[in-house]
């Protein structure tokens, strides 16, 4: 049974930072893509960032040069790192299963193109 289980959201400061983790089971994580998405309060699911099977990242523009995603194949996790935080950052973030994508850019803009999804972590960023 594939599982995705986030953890590691809290209330941080502008300008402070968060380490996400998403801890899967029930499939082999190296050969698939793995999905970051956020939403917030009345907006739409978006796509945050992405890790395909060949570790080919992808960044939405609004999280470029603040956020890196890496994975762990041994621990079968994978982690969010996002510094220098912003209020707009501000939702429930979810990890979500793709495909064995050599690379995500084609697919993260659409959720609907991943699998099995995490119940979300709250990530809140105020003063």
């Amino acid at each position: 049974q594939v599982q995705l289980v986030e953890s590691g959201g809290g209330l941080v400061q502008p300008g402070g930072s968060l380490r996400l983790s998403c801890a899967v089971s029930g499939f082999t994580l190296a050969y698939y893509a793995i999905g970051w998405f956020r939403q917030a309060p009345g907006k739409e699911r978006e796509g945050v960032s992405c890790i395909s099977s060949s570790d080919s990242t992808y960044y939405a523009d609004s999280v470029k040069g603040r956020f890196t995603m890496s994975r762990d194949n041994g621990k079968n996790t994978v982690y969010l790192q996002m510094n220098s935080l912003k209020p707009e950052d501000t939702g429930v973030y979810y990890c979500a299963i793709g495909s064995t994508w050599n690379y995500c850019s084609p697919y993260v803009r659409n959720p609907g193109s991943f699998g099995s999804w995490g119940q979300g972590t709250q990530v809140t960023v105020s003063s």
